[in-house]
């Protein structure tokens, strides 16, 4: 740890040769998923980061929001985040965080003027206007932007000459007051939903795209640090980019490869973008099949996911009792378990209108079962159901 700290004040005593940035966002600290708690989790992984760290030597750290998965976080998860940003500063890198839509503006940016003269840049409650850090190396400055997530009718006050009514609109105008010099290297770091980005379950994206912000805002800048979706890509060049989260925290993304993005910045519209993979403690699987195969001694003993984090769909016609506390017996970190099968594929329903109201109980109820469960009564339920009839219809 001396040795690393030693090396990178011998860096930062001297001018930067190449601007070379770290960009990860989507956190999530204080996450709980199907009541697991994810704090182990993210406490792996931000160690994982600060190797990756150590091994790239960047000069800044960006932080595109949502680091708190809460408004008003956990203990646990604000001292998750006091820890990481403590090793940080070790490192002698500056670090840009600012808030997402999960955040709360104002707690994000407390003792954000204190934090500053430690390289740790904490993004202001938007009032307006956004003022740069500027950086050096040997191309000249980078002045970074930090423009937190924000609503169209939360900055309309600050714009009282303009027609704000889309998130494009908003954008436009917070990017329209920094008064850009593009004769130098910009940097924006912001959280929002670029159109045509592939997002996850988990972003929480109005019907129809309205909350979308049109990548063309952001053409005067060198990069652009996305944050919101939480699976890593590129919107149409390398200069606008996603990480995605450093977690899986949905089903929907247990194909997904997590990673952090590494930009080395050279001469004006010269940009080398590369990802590093992230390997977590417990990674996040599907698996699917009837209940005597999953259970087997053969098959989990020959999984490469029994330790993983699980979403199991069964595939048994019958409902096996008490199946997820059998499994969790097998698999500790089952969180979700459903069915595949005949009656939840049916997307048929009962409409009064088709009823006959010529047929007997026992057709009525044949037709229902049928259409519940897209099959029909076995014989035992029949002779179930019409001795049920019967004794019912015995004492009216």
């Amino acid at each position: 740890m001396l040795s690393i700290l030693i090396e990178r004040m011998a860096e930062q005593s001297a001018y930067y040769i190449i601007m070379k940035l770290i960009h990860i966002s989507d956190l999530h600290l204080g996450k709980r998923i199907y009541d697991f708690s994810m704090t182990d989790e993210q406490e792996y992984i931000l160690n994982e980061i600060i190797e990756i760290i150590d091994d790239e030597k960047p000069e800044v750290l960006i932080i595109a929001g949502d680091v708190y998965d809460k408004s008003v976080p956990s203990s646990d998860a604000v001292m998750i985040f006091d820890n990481f940003l403590y090793k940080l500063s070790l490192r002698g890198l500056k670090v840009f965080v600012i808030s997402g839509n999960h955040d709360s503006p104002e707690r994000i940016a407390f003792g954000g003027r204190l934090m500053n003269t430690s390289g740790v840049y904490m993004s202001p409650v938007y009032s307006g206007k956004a003022e740069p850090v500027s950086l050096s190396d040997k191309y000249g400055p980078v002045n970074i932007y930090m423009l937190p997530f924000f609503k169209p009718a939360a900055i309309r006050c600050y714009f009282p000459d303009s027609e704000i009514i889309t998130y494009t609109d908003a954008v436009r105008a917070a990017i329209g007051q920094m008064a850009l010099d593009t004769a130098q290297r910009n940097i924006l770091i912001t959280h929002q939903f670029v159109t045509g980005a592939v997002r996850t379950e988990l972003e929480d994206i109005s019907v129809g795209g309205a909350d979308g912000v049109d990548m063309s805002v952001f053409s005067e800048f060198d990069y652009v640090a996305l944050g919101h979706i939480h699976r890593a890509q590129k919107c149409g060049s390398e200069r606008l980019r996603y990480c995605g989260a450093p977690l899986k925290y949905s089903f929907s993304e247990s194909e997904d490869r997590k990673s952090v993005t590494v930009i080395e910045l050279e001469e004006k519209n010269a940009l080398k973008a590369k990802t590093v993979a992230l390997y977590p403690l417990h990674d996040m699987h599907e698996i699917k099949g009837c209940y005597d195969e999953i259970s087997s001694k053969k098959f989990y003993e020959n999984s490469s996911f029994r330790d993983s984090y699980l979403h199991i769909t069964l595939t048994d016609e019958t409902e096996i009792p008490y199946a997820a506390e059998k499994l969790r017996i097998i698999y500790n970190r089952l969180m979700k378990l459903d069915y595949d099968n005949a009656r939840t594929r049916s997307r048929s329903s009962v409409s009064s209108e088709t009823e006959d109201k010529n047929q007997s109980p026992f057709e009525l109820f044949s037709a229902l079962y049928e259409l519940q469960n897209n099959t029909s009564m076995s014989s035992e339920q029949m002779e179930y159901v019409d001795e049920l009839i019967d004794n019912i219809w015995s004492d009216i």
